[in-house]
């Protein structure tokens, strides 16, 4: 069973940096795409970054330029690199797994304050 361990988030003013990261157990040796989606009050869940088995990428339109997706040196481990944030990134950010059914992170809390 795969799990994901998310650390990163918290409160941050308008024009600042946060890192998100995840850190995924119980994959075994397979490689799958990782990513991160979004869920603000109100709204329903959106893909923010995502990074394919063969480290290709996919950022929604509204963060790219500013947030990159990255592995780490341990395969299953991603990292989201947030700058220049601005209010309407606020939102719980879920870390997702996709090797076998899907897994989601508990998910950890983002709030940008102008």
């Amino acid at each position: 069973q795969v799990q994901l361990v998310e650390s990163g988030g918290g409160p941050v003013q308008a024009g600042g940096s946060l890192r998100l990261s995840c850190v995924a157990s119980g994959t075994g040796d397979s490689i799958s795409a990782m990513g991160y989606w979004r869920q603000a009050p109100g709204k329903q869940r959106e893909l923010v970054a995502l990074l394919s088995a063969i480290d290709m990428t996919t950022y929604a339109e509204s963060v790219k330029g500013r947030f990159t997706i990255s592995r780490g040196n341990t395969k299953n481990a991603i990292y989201l690199q947030m700058d220049n944030l601005k209010p309407e990134d606020t939102g719980v950010y879920y870390c997702y797994h996709q090797g076998g059914f899907g897994s989601w992170g508990r998910g950890t809390q983002v709030t940008v304050s102008s």
